[in-house]
C-alpha cells in the first residue's frame, strides 16, 4: 500500500485531493499518535501557513481536528516553514503543523508535520499516523472524544514571525553592509520576513513579488521562475539576487551578471567559508545524488569530503545527524545548517551567502566559480504510475544503455517524484546536446510505458 506521506509531507490539489476532511483526519491522527508516545499531557501544537487561499481553509480544519483530541493549538499565522520549525523548538511545543505546498502552483497545498525537536517526523511515526488515517477512513478508528473543559483551546501567537526574524539576524556571522540585494519573495510566506531580515543585517534591499493576495503565490516568480529576478538585478546594478519559494525553505541566487547560482554552488561557497572558520565538521559536506558532478569535483579538489544521500531534505538531515556534520543540502536550494536551524531555511542560507560576500569583498560570480557545472538536463515526465514506470524493464534497459554510452564522462539518474505523478529523468554529459538527446530518449520510453490516463 502506498504511503500517505511523501518525501515532504502530504500534498495535492486543495479541496480535491487534500480536502478539509482529510486535513482534519491528519490532525487527529497526529495528535493521537503523539499522545501514544507521551501520555503525560495533551499535545501542544503550533500551526503555521503560507498565504495561498486554501491555507486558510485547511488551517481551520487542522485546528478543529487537533482541538477535538484535546490538544492545545497555537496559531502562528503566515510565516516560512523554517520559522514554524524554529517556533516549535523555542516554545517547547510538541508538534508543528505547516500548511503549504512550497514551490507548487497556487491550487495545490500540503501539510508538513514537525516533531518537538523541529525536525520532520521519522518515517515510522508518519506510518503510524498514516495507519490511523486509513482506520478513520475505514470506520475502524475508535477514540474517545473529550468533552467539557477537556476540549482543546486555541491561542494566537502574534509575534512569532518577529521572533524568527530576530533569530536569523543574530545568526549572521558579520554585517551585510555594502551589499545591494534584490529579493524575490514568490508572493509567499517570506514576503515580510526576508526583506526585513536582510535590511536589519545591513544590506540595501529591493523587494519584488512581495505582495501576496492569496492567488499569486509562485505565479511566474520565485525560485522556479528566475527571469524577473535576473532582470531586476541587472536593472538595479545589484550585487546579488535572492529567490525564495512559497514557504521559503529554499534559496537560489543570481550573481551580479544575472547568472543563476544554484544550490550546489551555494553549498560549495558555504562549505569553503565554514572550513575556513572551523565550523565544517570533519571537512564534510552532505548532498544528494542529484547534485552536479561539478560539485563533487570541486569539493575533492578543495579536500572536502562529499557524503551523498537519496533525494529529499529528510535524507540529507538523517546523514547530517548520523555524522554530526555541519552543512548539507540539495541542488534545488534546500540547505541545512544544523547548528542554527533544524530544517532547510532559505532566508538563513541567503544571510550566510551574503555574509561571505561581504566578509571577503568578492563578487558572487567569483565565489560561485569554484564549481564548474557539467551540462545537466532534467525532464519531468508526467505518468500514470510513477513507481511502475521507474521499475519497468524497458525503462531500466534504456537507462543502462545510456549509462554505458556516457561512461565516466556523465551519468543518468531516474527517480519518481515524492509529491507529484512525475518521473524525473536527469542526465549529465560533456555537452548540452548529448545530455538533452539522452534525456529525451529515456523520457520518451517512460511516457510510452506509463501514459497519463
Amino acid at each position: 500500500m502506498a504511503r500517505i506521506f511523501g518525501t515532504d509531507g502530504v500534498r495535492g490539489l486543495a479541496n480535491a485531493d487534500l480536502t478539509p476532511e482529510f486535513a482534519m483526519q491528519i490532525a487527529i491522527a497526529a495528535a493521537h499518535t503523539l499522545a501514544e508516545h507521551d501520555r503525560t499531557h495533551p499535545p501542544v501544537a503550533i500551526v503555521g501557513r503560507d498565504p495561498r487561499i486554501s491555507s486558510e481553509m485547511l488551517e481551520a480544519a487542522v485546528v478543529a481536528g487537533l482541538t477535538s483530541t484535546g490538544a492545545i493549538v497555537v496559531k502562528a499565522g503566515v510565516l516560512p516553514t523554517p520559522g514554524l520549525a524554529f517556533l516549535v523548538t523555542s516554545t517547547g511545543a510538541d508538534l508543528g503543523v505547516m500548511i503549504s505546498a512550497s514551490h507548487n502552483p497556487m491550487p495545490d497545498n500540503g501539510i508538513k508535520l514537525f516533531s518537538a525537536t523541529g525536525h520532520k517526523l521519522a518515517d515510522e511515526i508518519e506510518d503510524e499516523i498514516g495507519d490511523a488515517i486509513l482506520a478513520m477512513q475505514a470506520g475502524t478508528f475508535a477514540w474517545e472524544r473529550p468533552t467539557g473543559d477537556r476540549v482543546g483551546r486555541v491561542h494566537d501567537l502574534l509575534d512569532g514571525a518577529e521572533h524568527y526574524a530576530t533569530h536569523l539576524v543574530d545568526s549572521a556571522p558579520n554585517s551585510l553592509a555594502g551589499l545591494k540585494v534584490v529579493v524575490d519573495c514568490a508572493n509567499g510566506a517570506a514576503s515580510t520576513v526576508a526583506p526585513a531580515v536582510y535590511q536589519a543585517a545591513g544590506a540595501e534591499v529591493i523587494s519584488i513579488y512581495a505582495e501576496p493576495d492569496g492567488v499569486n503565490i509562485n505565479d511566474g516568480c520565485g525560485s522556479t521562475h528566475m527571469e524577473a529576478l535576473r532582470a531586476a538585478v541587472l536593472a538595479n546594478s545589484a550585487h546579488v539576487g535572492i529567490a525564495h519559494d512559497g514557504d521559503a525553505d529554499r534559496c537560489l541566487a543570481v550573481d551580479e551578471n544575472g547568472d543563476v547560482v544554484d544550490g550546489d554552488q551555494i553549498m560549495a561557497i558555504l562549505a569553503l567559508a565554514m572550513r575556513e572558520s572551523g565550523e565544517l565538521t570533519d571537512d564534510t559536506l552532505v548532498a544528494t545524488v542529484m547534485s552536479n558532478l561539478g560539485l563533487k569535483i570541486a569539493m575533492a579538489d578543495a579536500g572536502i569530503k562529499l557524503v551523498e544521500t537519496k533525494v529529499g531534505d529528510r535524507y540529507v538531515l538523517e546523514a547530517l545527524q548520523a555524522g554530526d556534520y555541519a552543512l548539507g543540502g540539495e541542488q534545488s536550494g534546500h540547505v541545512i545548517l544544523p547548528s542554527v536551524s533544524s530544517t532547510g531555511d532559505g532566508v538563513l542560507t541567503a544571510v550566510r551567502l551574503m555574509a561571505r560576500m561581504a566578509a571577503t569583498g568578492r563578487s558572487l560570480s567569483d565565489l560561485a566559480g569554484v564549481v564548474q557545472r557539467l551540462p545537466q538536463v532534467l525532464i519531468n515526465v508526467r505518468v500514470g504510475d510513477r513507481n511502475d514506470a521507474v521499475a519497468d524493464e524497458s525503462v531500466r534497459a534504456a537507462v543502462d544503455a545510456a549509462s554505458e554510452n556516457l561512461g565516466a564522462t556523465g551519468r543518468v539518474l531516474l527517480r519518481p517524484s515524492g509529491t507529484e505523478p512525475l518521473v524525473r529523468v536527469m542526465v549529465e554529459a560533456p555537452t548540452e546536446e548529448l545530455a538533452q538527446a539522452t534525456a529525451t530518449t529515456i523520457a520518451d520510453v517512460v511516457r510510452t510505458v506509463s501514459p497519463v490516463a
